[in-house]
């Protein structure tokens, strides 16, 4: 069944150039007048100031984002629509995904499906929808990913806070099938459990995969510490390619309890310690003791969920960095992440090098790295790029 438009948006003056260079979002602020009643979740054509239609998408009174665009031609959205967008982005995984079952498969904006994010683990995917024009049609887009996949089960993970900016309502469970909600995955040598019902995001931080294995090319016969460890992912691969240690920090429980079991499971308890304890403060106690270490992987969650949280995201970000750098050895290595993608890569270099200064130790950088290749970038929206890795040497 194909859809066709509802409504018609028309800019202001001068703002389809952005639209035409390949950006997809279309705030309240970039539009004229809407012709006709469209209903959130619609589809809309969008036109130009003097009324040339130039792209087509859903519509959202709810949302600052008043369309998400979908194409840039007239052509309707029918199954065929959506079966080539969900192949074109299970092609790109097939080329740059390898050794795990656990990736992300639909990424939003980059694979130019604006609001969906599919995961998946195994034989079970995980979907959340982030815009209203994608929750409206979950039912059709997961019986075609079953078909297009040969997954067997899809979740949703609809809780994510930009639903409720959408007007969306917060929901999880099974879409399709049923089934536990703890699913084994492999990422290389290491083995971990995902919890899609009670994990961060979709149960995984997919997006760290290839940083995690960066990291971990340092760690043999390292002392290594891991501080926001979560689950404790960076520390059990770092374990398995060698380190003599691995000491790991979180504030959260569950999470600890966690990577102590991915411990146990990957045959390097013996190496690894886990601490339920506030990372800040954490750091400032190890300092006192005078241990040292030779790598430190510092992930923390995001500082800036706003453009205005900027400047203190930094300072706490400089303040973290600061004490990682005085519990490095000489020579030893940091590993420096933010998910935070309001704050841009020149200001977190920017930051981490006034770290080395108050901190009088000196940096060489090794190694500038983002997101994982199945989290791509889509070119004309700097959003989809949030993913900061720096891995450095203290001298």
């Amino acid at each position: 069944m194909s859809e066709k438009p509802t409504g018609r948006v028309r800019l202001i003056r001068g703002r389809e150039q952005i639209l035409l260079a390949g950006y997809l979002w279309i705030y309240a602020g970039h539009i004229e007048d809407v012709a006709g009643e469209p209903s959130p979740g619609d589809l809309v054509d969008v036109c130009t100031h003097s009324g040339r239609i130039i792209g087509r998408g859903f519509f959202n009174s709810h949302s600052k984002i008043r369309v998400r665009l979908l194409t840039g031609r007239d052509e309707p959205l029918d199954n065929a629509f959506w079966t080539k967008r969900i192949s074109r982005a299970l092609a790109l995984r097939r080329r740059v995904v390898s050794d795990t079952n656990a990736y992300r498969l639909v990424h939003g904006e980059s694979d130019l499906l604006p609001g969906l994010i599919v995961d998946r683990y195994g034989d079970v995917l995980v979907m959340q929808m982030l815009s209203f024009g994608m929750d409206r049609r979950k039912e059709r887009l997961a019986d075609l990913l079953m078909k297009e996949t040969g997954a067997t089960t899809v979740y949703l993970r609809n809780d994510a806070h930009a639903r409720t900016l959408e007007g969306l309502p917060v929901e999880q469970g099974f879409l399709r099938g049923e089934g536990a909600t703890t699913i084994d995955i492999y990422e290389g040598r290491a083995r971990f459990t995902v919890d899609i019902e009670h994990g961060q995001k979709t149960g995984w931080f997919c997006d760290q995969r290839e940083n995690r294995l960066a990291a971990a090319s340092l760690a043999d016969g390292a002392a290594v510490l891991e501080a926001f460890c979560h689950t404790g992912a960076f520390g059990i691969h770092a374990a398995l390619y060698g380190a003599a240690s691995v000491l790991g920090l979180d504030v959260s429980r569950d999470a600890v309890t966690m990577a102590r079991e991915h411990a146990a499971r990957n045959k390097v308890n013996e190496r690894c310690e886990y601490r339920e304890a506030d990372a800040f403060e954490e750091l400032r106690r190890i300092e006192r003791v005078g241990d040292r270490f030779d790598l430190v992987v510092l992930d923390p969650p995001s500082f800036a969920r706003t453009k205005q949280a900027v400047p203190q995201a930094l300072a706490g970000y400089k303040q973290i960095n600061i004490r990682a750098l005085r519990l490095v050895g000489p020579e030893g290595f940091l590993v420096s992440c933010s998910c935070s993608h309001h704050v841009s890569e020149e200001q977190f270099w920017s930051m981490l090098q006034d770290a080395a200064r108050d901190a009088k130790r000196q940096l060489r950088l090794v190694e500038r790295r983002s997101q994982a290749r199945d989290h791509p970038i889509l070119a004309a929206m700097p959003e989809t790029r949030y993913l900061k890795c720096f891995i450095l040497q203290a001298l």
